[in-house]
């Protein structure tokens, strides 16, 4: 009985081990490695394609937090005032909060920095 026993089981992994290997030979030929590639490119394309979503989901919210703060929405309301100062619009807002560009530097501001640097040195 006892020999049965293990005779059944050294089958059973004799089967399980032509299994696996006659499934990692079809892996190994043109056909399953072309497979492979196949389901691996389908499964980067999905996951590009979900990555982009959520990145056009966070640029949406963010682009409505950024409105709300700056009054862009319609959430402020303006009251009536002075009518010499209008009330500004988004193009005008957005103009407003654009940084001005410094202007170019002469070669007389450059001798100019050199000498404060001379002075604070000491030389």
């Amino acid at each position: 009985m006892r020999r049965m026993f293990w005779m059944a089981v050294g089958a059973g992994a004799a089967v399980w081990g032509m299994n696996k290997a006659s499934e990692l030979a079809r892996n190994l030929t043109p056909g399953g490695l072309a497979d492979n590639a196949a389901r691996g490119a389908v499964g980067l394309g999905d996951a590009v394609r979900a990555f982009a979503g959520d990145v056009r989901e966070g640029m949406v919210r963010r682009e409505l937090e950024l409105n709300r703060q700056l009054g862009l929405d319609g959430s402020v309301l303006a009251a009536p005032g002075d009518p010499e100062r209008p009330v500004l619009r988004g193009s005008a807002t957005r103009l407003a909060l654009e940084t001005p560009q410094p202007p170019p530097l002469t070669h007389h501001d450059e001798l100019d920095r050199s000498t404060r640097y001379e002075q604070k040195e000491g030389h």
